[in-house]
């Protein structure tokens, strides 16, 4: 059983969640995913199951695209609605609103896009030293951490659906770089305007090529006759590696992990390749190494 899972994740359970829940519903256990979400959040959750699972380093990096809703006037301890009040900026609700209605966010959200620096949030699965921030935000501490750089592609106000002029509540749509916290990206343009800020609900609508409406919720999977069915095929997750049909002579080589040699290719030195056999399948993910003018099997799917 092999193949790409687009998990639709509700809220309230954890990423290990879901991925155990697949596992019930498939009756398997080699099943993996390609970035966490945290627990309040919902969204597209890549699931890798079978051979499928050993191609997660060539996904973990997509970029990924969200709804956040921010709540402006007050910032948490952990950034999103989960967490206590810390920081009220000294602003009635009232004087939140007339400061929102104010602000030019064409001009404010635009010193976030593109590449900046972040700083992890103490609440965040990041490990130092061996030990996830979250397990030290919980026992009390707070640890220096490192600014990270982050590429925000795209981040702009989606239109009002509330329809409530009193509301202190906006909703960006955000495209970035794996790896950004948007939490943090809340807290930090919630600082730029004055009034603080933070996630009330998180919603992740695209990871890589895989969209919102490619996914299936746990309870539509659990109830499927056959779960298999709701399955993509395996080599959906690296369609965007340049695509090196072996000769019916090396496919069994490849397998066993031996370099071909390659003629006449239009490929640079280390650039990944996907080697397929001339029925399709996929054999192997390989690097090509220009010295010797061949493609090294990198992960061989078996």
């Amino acid at each position: 059983m092999d193949g790409i899972l687009i998990i639709d994740k509700p809220a309230g359970i954890t990423s290990h969640d879901v991925v155990s829940r697949v596992r019930r519903a498939l009756g398997t256990k080699r099943v993996g995913h390609t970035g966490t979400l945290d627990p309040f959040a919902t969204g597209v959750m890549v699931i890798l199951v079978g051979k499928a699972t050993r191609l997660a380093q060539f996904l973990d990096k997509d970029t990924k695209e969200y709804i956040a809703e921010v709540q402006f006037g007050f910032e948490t301890d952990t950034g999103d609605k989960t967490g206590l009040r810390i920081a009220d900026f000294g602003l009635r609700i009232s004087e939140v609103v007339e400061r929102l209605a104010k602000t030019d966010f064409d001009v404010i959200l635009s010193k976030f896009r593109g590449e900046i620096m972040q700083t992890p949030p103490m609440y965040s699965a990041k490990k130092v030293e061996g030990k996830k921030l979250y397990e030290l935000a919980r026992e009390g501490k707070e640890i220096e951490r490192k600014p990270v750089n982050v590429s925000i592609h795209e981040l702009d106000l989606l239109p009002d659906e509330i329809g409530n002029p009193q509301s202190a509540i906006r909703n960006l749509k955000v495209s970035c770089s794996a790896g950004t916290y948007i939490r943090t990206l809340a807290e930090d343009i919630g600082r730029e305007i004055g009034v603080g800020a933070h996630l009330t609900a998180l919603r992740r609508t695209a990871a890589g090529k895989f969209q919102i409406s490619q996914s299936i919720s746990l309870d539509e999977l659990k109830n499927l006759d056959d779960p298999t069915s709701a399955l993509l095929p395996i080599e959906e997750a690296i369609t965007h590696v340049i695509r090196y049909d072996v000769p019916d002579e090396r496919v069994e080589k490849t397998r066993s992990g031996l370099s071909t040699r390659v003629y006449d290719v239009d490929l640079q030195d280390g650039q990944f390749v996907r080697m397929t056999s001339s029925d399709d399948s996929l054999i192997a993910v390989g690097v090509y190494e220009a010295a010797e003018k061949s493609i090294r099997p990198k992960v061989v799917l078996i």
